[in-house]
């Protein structure tokens, strides 16, 4: 059963970070979204910045930085024909392994989540590879932040006009539960990419939303656009 994703956004006022990636409906395309929420001012503080190779965050006001070592990073970086999306600097992980020929989840089998207890947040990453795509998340078995659970999913070619959801929280709260179960199954209707991008970063809560990265991505011919959105300007 598919959801519809901007209804879902809209409705969830605090899904945290969040990786959506899907493909469009003609099957020639594959889309990333990835977004970063917060409730404190240091994680508001912050934007989405272009690199070489994908993009990192920064902060917007340098000033007011707390404490940069959960919330600087490089979300996306790309590598041959491989892009790969994570809320935090496991992105890096991911890559430096990939390069040594090992995997997706031999990399993230050295990782556990963030030590933020007591939110012990979940660490979600993705790996886009032609038609296909991973994903997993890394999340504490329990309240104390003791044992670490680690999933991994695999939709090795994807199906036309569907796409899948992994956000770090299940919605808000205090502590902030957790995400649960698998990637949510997302339906992409027909619209252009700009579209869809902006439809994203409107679905967001207006309060909570922060940034957001989209991609386009032809499968045959690897010809890539992106649009970037930052609430502070």
């Amino acid at each position: 059963m598919s959801v519809d994703l901007m209804d879902y956004l809209k409705n969830n006022e605090y899904p945290g970070r969040g990786i959506a990636i899907g493909r469009t409906p003609c099957g020639k395309n594959i889309r990333i979204a990835y977004w970063i929420m917060g409730r404190s001012s240091n994680s508001r503080n912050r934007v989405f910045l272009e690199t070489e190779d994908g993009i990192r965050t920064e902060a917007f006001d340098p000033s007011k930085m707390e404490d940069p070592s959960l919330i600087i990073y490089h979300p996306v970086r790309k590598l041959e024909n491989k892009t790969i999306v994570t809320n935090g600097d496991q992105t890096d992980t991911i890559w430096n392994a990939l390069k040594e020929g090992k995997t997706f989840e031999d990399a993230l089998r050295t990782r556990t989540f963030e030590p933020d207890g007591p939110n012990w947040t979940p660490r979600i990453s993705a790996l886009v590879e032609g038609a296909g795509y991973k994903m997993s998340i890394l999340k504490s078995m329990n309240l104390e932040g003791s044992a670490v659970g680690r999933y991994f999913f695999e939709y090795p070619e994807a199906e036309n006009g569907v796409g899948h959801l992994i956000t770090t929280y299940k919605t808000n709260g205090n502590p902030i539960p957790s995400f649960e179960g698998e990637p949510i199954r997302w339906d992409m209707a027909h619209e252009k990419f700009d579209e869809w991008a902006n439809h994203v970063w409107e679905a967001l809560n207006e309060d909570n939303k922060v940034s957001l990265y989209t991609c386009h991505m032809n499968i045959e011919t690897g010809e890539t656009k992106t649009m970037i959105f930052n609430k502070n300007k």
